[in-house]
């Protein structure tokens, strides 16, 4: 710790300021569905989520060492460099927060690392083949992965509650699909913070490894893995609102097995990235996990005019964050001056979206419960339902037994007409 430089200690709180925005950002990934079906209140289902965060943050470190010995050549590589990234990150993070896109604070970050970088030492200090191997792929893959498996089941979900026959019982299995919304958010809970804490872990010991305080393929001291833990915890604690309200009843209507289904799905595509190292987007795990619970219920509506603007977020997260971490860069390169003017438009910059976002705030209050319009079925909808499976013999019985009868054709008798003898 004494050979921390005041530089490299702007560097790494810097870090934790993105750890932090990472948390609010990413809360809706854990607690969207589980707030929006009443399973938790929104206060208590935040304060849970960050609890299991701290707690996935110490799991592993596979992750932490594909973005600190991976991504990046770390020959040569200027802690300036890092700094310009995290202001890339941080900036669309912040921007996506205020208008309430679930975007990816992993490709903000991966965004602002190799533009940096490339504008500090060309497209050689990138390593193309792990970028597309441990980021580009998973993240087509990701979300389409998880919401198969949601939609599926969803599916087996509701062909196996096909029995349901009353009021009751529909209320009692609600019930447990609720608890099991709370088990299944945990898990995405700890999942989220064994996957992006470590994120942040790996830009720490990048940091420290070009300053000179760690080797080359160090693993994360502890006391990194305890404040990038402690950092995503505190910012899960705070709530985003405002993608919250996004994911949890803008996106589609979800019921307790939709959310149950679909956050089931999301935690287990996560951990199993998280054991292989693969760098994943949390976020568009879960959105797709959404996505394909509210394709899986019959009838399910997902509203393509929110999907559309978030797959566009997505797709601009990366270059956005790289363009501003370039840019960052190429002021950082000027010297002294350059790092403190970067440090005062980074300031500047959350200032303004922090005082943008007063004229709207989103609260718990705003995500609670409600109704929400439905909107009309896109063109994937009407295609999922085409091909629903038929419905129960139970249900099958009581739509016969509803069927009415028509009356017979012709005159019929006034019934107040009294019957002579």
């Amino acid at each position: 710790m004494e050979h921390i430089t005041l530089l490299l200690a702007i560097v790494i709180v810097t870090a934790l300021v993105f750890d932090f925005t990472n948390g609010f950002h990413d809360t809706a990934n854990a607690m969207a569905t589980t707030i929006s079906t009443g399973a938790l209140r929104p206060k208590t289902a935040v304060a849970m989520s960050a609890v299991l965060n701290l707690v996935g943050a110490f799991l592993s470190v596979e992750v932490a060492k594909t973005i600190s010995g991976g991504i990046i050549n770390e020959d040569g590589l200027r802690t300036e460099v890092i700094f310009a990234a995290l202001v890339g990150a941080i900036l669309w993070n912040l921007l996506t927060w205020l208008v309430g896109l679930p975007s990816s604070s992993s490709h903000a970050l991966f965004g602002g690392l190799i533009g940096a970088a490339v504008m500090s030492a060309g497209w050689s200090s990138v390593n193309g083949g792990t970028v597309v191997t441990k980021v580009l792929l998973p993240a087509v893959a990701a979300p389409i992965v998880a919401g198969l498996a949601a939609l599926l089941a969803t599916r087996l979900t509701y062909r196996i509650g096909g029995k349901v026959r009353n009021d009751a019982q529909e209320k009692a299995t609600a019930k447990g699909y609720r608890a099991g919304q709370i088990a299944s958010a945990g898990l995405v809970s700890l999942a989220h913070g064994t996957n992006d804490a470590q994120k942040t872990m790996g830009i720490i010991t990048l940091a420290l490894v070009t300053g000179g305080v760690l080797h080359p393929g160090a693993n994360p001291p502890v006391w990194v893995i305890v404040a990038a833990g402690t950092a995503i915890a505190l910012g899960t604690y705070l709530g985003g609102w405002r993608i919250i309200r996004t994911m949890g009843s803008g996106l589609t209507d979800l019921r307790p097995p939709q959310g149950f289904a679909a956050q089931t799905s999301a935690a287990t595509v996560i951990l199993a990235s998280s054991h292989l190292g693969f760098s994943l987007s949390t976020t568009q795990s879960c959105s797709g996990a959404v996505m394909g619970a509210g394709l899986g219920r019959q009838g399910g509506v997902v509203r393509w005019s929110t999907a559309t603007r978030m797959f566009v977020a997505w797709g601009l997260t990366l270059p956005a964050a790289g363009l501003v971490g370039a840019g960052a860069e190429l002021l950082t390169k000027q010297g002294t001056w350059g790092v403190v003017v970067v440090a005062v438009l980074l300031v500047a910059g959350s200032g303004a979206i922090w005082l943008v976002s007063r004229r709207k705030p989103v609260g718990h209050d705003d995500v609670a419960p409600a109704a929400v319009a439905a909107g009309p079925a896109g063109v994937v909808t009407t295609a999922i339902a085409a091909v629903s499976p038929p419905p129960t013999a139970a249900q099958a019985t009581a739509q016969n037994l509803m069927t009415t009868i028509p009356a017979p054709t012709g005159t019929t008798q006034d019934p107040a007409r009294p019957a002579t003898v």
